[in-house]
């Protein structure tokens, strides 16, 4: 039940389809053999503020949440997974990351209807 947030410059929105890029992410992600699809969660939201030391001045920042217990070449593929998908839909962008971050199971609430 992976999380995919995506931090983006404000701005981009206007000029590339960023519910398309939340839905190439998902299937994307829902093509790999390590989760089930219903269980991913692509969230994109805009930076009103930032700089960045680089040119252009724009960016895409994933942030990949995954459940613990991945190995270090499970997170890097799903990491390039998700570098390979902002490319491809971003691909004039400035400046594109993607970083993993482990949730704690036992820590973990949600509630679903």
């Amino acid at each position: 039940m992976p999380h995919v947030r995506v931090e983006f410059s404000k701005g981009l929105e206007d000029s590339h389809d960023m519910q398309a890029l939340c839905e190439r992410l998902f299937d994307a992600l829902a093509g790999q053999d390590d989760f089930d699809a219903p269980a991913i969660k692509v969230r994109a939201t805009a930076a009103e503020f930032f700089h960045i030391g680089t040119e252009p001045q724009t960016f895409a920042h994933a942030t990949l949440m995954l459940m613990g217990g991945r190995d270090e070449d499970t997170r890097k593929r799903l990491n390039q997974v998700i570098l390979d998908v902002l490319a491809e839909q971003l691909p004039d962008v400035g400046s594109l990351t993607v970083q993993d971050l482990e949730m704690t199971r036992t820590t973990y609430a949600r509630r679903l209807l």
